[in-house]
């Protein structure tokens, strides 16, 4: 009958978990299925190959509504961000009309980064002018040390201009602890400094002036589960410590603003916004069913991270900005500032922060992502994640609070010295191309230099007379910095370090050895010469030398290399540094001839090319 109604699929018998990773254990061969195609994760946690519905039955997060507390899927019931730049004011009509030119270029929030002596009236009244405060968010950050004069000199400036306090919006970047995490500064008067500007702001009941900066914790290296378990313990810290002095919880909530980082781990970074709505509404939750409400609502504004961010191939952080605004986008923050590509090396011009502001642009009026409000809920993955990334990050954030709180970790170094550690490992990661850097660790660019974006040494810091540093700060070495500072030795050298493959013997190893050899080299700046292949050692290695080569490569197959490699060796006669690339049975034998350098997926290319640096007299 036409009413009938035919269920395509219920002519496929179900197909259990077991049955389908019985499926893949054959199909892989004998490897071993957790070895091949379980990830062990930075966050403590293993992530499966595939996810079925079972894996998130008893999860409370994909029966949670949108608007819902605890508001893992959102704490409001559209996904429309703002757009926001910043300006580094160095002249207030200058920064002005940048401000106005860029509004109409579709920013829809203005950050200003101020100079001590700018905060003033005078400054306020130039930079602001011919901008509704009523119709933008505006934002600005200055040294801490006059944020509360900031706020105050704001409130009386937009009472001045006859500006609707109540419809303003925006914020004043002030971070308690930026003293200890990027200083080394010890601050113990942190909360009287919050409760000076808590008052100094109430004229302005729409601007959130405290900072819970898990961006610094980002651009430092730290894991995903450590800059959103420590994110919650500032937040914490401060409800805790301003209570006590007299604040209400609705008051604080209102006034906090969480400033995440993003990285290009996609799906991970998605999970890791979910996450951090659903456990701050726990946290304020957790004060009483009265502060379920809008006072449980986190607001979060996301920022590209610096840290994996590269000064070779400079236009590839186009590719890592472009996905991380769409993780922040998906997962629902309330703002997005998109660094520029060049922000690794220089102050970025028209161009870039151009192309910045249009890949969120893209997303909105291309892709729609503002359309859809948390379009990964139900996904089994991103429901795991979520669950696993909310679960590592409460460990750690009851972990700071059995010990005495964030202030107490800081001021100790304790916090500090954790996501250092964690720098540390992704750092020996990156060296070990265990983590990618496309285009500096990997396929760098053979003939790209970058010497001429840097000046020839770092400027000198200057002190802003916040005191002297007594305990361990945050190291924002970036990701790529090892790799960079090896290319750029080799660049400043005036040398040039020719690296010449000897290809020879079987077709398909010859060549697959010599493209890998090829880009293990490049990553240092040596410039590679590589070739189709030699009829003999002999013609090979004259060819070699005839090329002016410093590094002679021989690209051949395991079973080969018995003959090839003792015989070009010997045929070399230390007339060039020599390398075997793969790492053959025969190897020890290699090395009883006196054959020394080995390269292969194991290798430790940063450490690898440091010694032929060495060896070679760049310093």
């Amino acid at each position: 009958m036409a009413t009938d109604k035919e269920r395509l699929l219920s002519e496929f018998p179900a197909i259990s978990t077991q049955e389908w990773k019985d499926k893949i254990v054959a199909d892989l061969k004998g490897a071993d299925f957790d070895r091949k195609l379980v990830w062990r994760t930075n966050e403590g946690f293993n992530v499966n190959p595939f996810y079925r519905r079972e894996d998130i039955e008893g999860l409370s997060t994909p029966k949670v509504m949108p608007g819902e507390y605890p508001y893992v899927r959102s704490t409001r019931m559209d996904n429309e961000w703002l757009v926001r730049q910043d300006i580094t004011v160095h002249d207030a009509s200058e920064a002005n009309a940048k401000a106005l030119d860029i509004l109409n270029k579709g920013v829809t929030s203005l950050g200003f980064k101020l100079q001590r002596d700018q905060v003033n009236k005078e400054t306020l009244s130039v930079l602001l002018k011919g901008i509704m405060p009523e119709a933008i968010e505006l934002n600005f950050s200055c040294c801490i040390s006059v944020a509360s004069q900031l706020a105050g000199e704001l409130a009386a400036y937009f009472a001045s201009t006859g500006a609707d306090v109540k419809q303003c919006k925006g914020s004043i970047n002030f971070d308690p602890f930026k003293k200890q995490l990027v200083k080394g500064i010890s601050n113990p008067q942190w909360a009287d400094a919050a409760a000076r500007i808590l008052e100094a702001i109430r004229p302005l009941p729409g601007y959130r002036v405290l900072t819970v900066n898990a961006l610094s914790l980002n651009n430092a290296g730290a894991y995903i589960y450590q800059e959103l378990g420590y994110a919650l313990s500032i937040g914490a810290e401060l409800i805790d410590k301003l209570t006590e002095r007299g604040f209400s919880i609705e008051e604080l909530t209102s006034r906090i603003k969480f400033v995440f980082g993003v990285g290009s781990n996609y799906f991970m970074e998605l999970a890791k916004f979910r996450a951090a709505r659903w456990l701050w509404a726990e946290i304020i939750g957790a004060y009483g069913e009265q502060y379920k409400g809008e006072a449980a609502k986190i607001h979060m504004q996301a920022v590209t991270s610096t840290w994996n961010k590269t000064i070779y191939d400079a236009h590839v952080n186009l590719l890592r900005t472009q996905t991380e605004a769409m993780s922040a986008s998906l997962g629902g923050v309330d703002s997005i500032t998109v660094q520029p590509f060049d922000v690794t090396y220089q102050e970025s011009d028209s161009f870039s922060e151009r192309i910045a502001r249009n890949q969120q642009l893209l997303l909105k009026e291309e892709c729609h992502f503002d359309k859809v409000i948390d379009p990964a809920a139900g996904s089994y993955y991103v429901e795991h994640l979520t669950n696993s990334i909310a679960d590592q990050a409460w460990k750690l954030f009851l972990s700071v609070e059995e010990e005495g709180g964030f202030a107490v970790a800081v001021e100790a170094g304790e916090v500090q010295k954790a996501v250092n550690a964690s720098n540390a490992k992704r750092h020996a990661a990156v060296a070990a191309r265990k983590e990618i850097f496309l285009g500096t660790n990997q396929f760098p660019n053979f003939t790209e230099t970058a010497a001429q974006k840097l000046p020839a040494a770092a400027p000198a810091a200057h002190s802003c007379g916040c005191g002297t540093a007594t305990i361990e700060a945050l190291n924002f070495d970036r990701g790529a910095s090892e790799f960079e500072a090896l290319r750029l030795a080799t660049e400043r050298s005036g040398k040039e370090v020719k690296v010449f493959m000897l290809t020879i013997g079987n077709l398909a190893m010859r060549l697959a050895r010599s493209q890998f050899s090829s880009n293990f080299f490049a990553c240092a700046g040596y410039k590679v010469q590589d070739n189709l292949g030699f009829a003999t050692v002999q013609e090979g290695v004259d060819a070699a030398l005839a090329a002016g080569a410093s590094i002679v490569v021989l690209c051949s197959s395991d079973d080969e290399y018995a003959e090839f490699a003792p015989e070009a060796y010997k045929y070399l006669a230390g007339r060039a540094e020599f390398v075997v690339a793969g790492a053959p049975a025969c190897m020890d034998d290699l090395k009883a001839v006196g054959i020394e350098h080995f390269i292969n997926v194991k290798s430790n290319v940063l450490e690898t090319l440091r010694q032929f640096n060495h060896k070679l007299g760049i310093n």
